[in-house]
């Protein structure tokens, strides 16, 4: 199933989107209720889709994105170049690897809230710290959706992998570093032995209340 999310000709950087937030919001107002609606910031859900190496998250926050009506980031393509580089070797990443891209990653998040557009990216967050830090970046709730299936199911979609960076030898390591999100994270946790329409729908259903409490 091929999925695609809308595109949006907007600011990427804090700096961008301070010198035009306001031209762009007095834009939007003279278009009506609808675009009223859009710069308001809390409508547009702020959602990471988290999960080990091959649990879907690309396929699922892509999709998400799409019924959603919001960008979509892949949070990988917001590594450095030596980062890929040590896990297309096999090398896991050490925290000194992950924290400036989990920043840049919180920081993503937040241009896309001052904008309004909202947005759902793709990132593996599996620690609390990890989350914690992608949360300091921004000025706004950060809702998180845990794909999560068996080592074993994992381990055979990887294998029919290509073009993906991660070797299936550092699954292991994400399961050793994966800490489940707990109850007062409120994160929706989605079985990904479900097929992929089902699991979009059941993502949709529990941050759209989530999203507009």
């Amino acid at each position: 199933m091929a999925l695609s999310s809308p595109l949006y000709n907007i600011p990427r950087t804090e700096k961008q989107v301070q010198g035009k937030e306001q031209g762009a919001a007095a834009l939007y107002l003279g278009h009506g209720g609808l675009n009223r609606a859009m710069i308001r910031t809390a409508d547009k859900p702020l959602i990471v889709v988290m999960g080990v190496a091959g649990s879907g998250k690309t396929t699922i926050a892509n999709g998400l994105a799409e019924t959603l009506g919001v960008p979509f980031v892949e949070g990988d393509s917001l590594h450095p170049a030596a980062n890929v580089k040590k896990m297309a070797s096999g090398i896991p990443l050490t925290d000194d690897d992950r924290w400036p891209w989990l920043e840049a990653i919180g920081e993503r998040i937040e241009v896309e809230r001052l904008t309004g557009h909202g947005v759902v990216v793709s990132c593996s967050a599996l620690r609390h710290a990890y989350r914690d830090c992608l949360r300091k970046k921004v000025n706004g709730t950060v809702h998180f959706i845990l794909l999560d299936g068996s080592r074993e199911l994992i381990s055979d979609r990887m294998r029919k992998r290509k073009g993906h960076f991660m070797p299936p030898a550092l699954l292991d390591s994400q399961f050793a570093t994966l800490e489940k999100p707990t109850p007062d994270e409120h994160a929706v946790i989605l079985d990904i032995s479900h097929p992929i329409p089902a699991l979009l729908s059941e993502a949709t259903s529990a941050i759209a209340p989530a999203a507009a409490s």
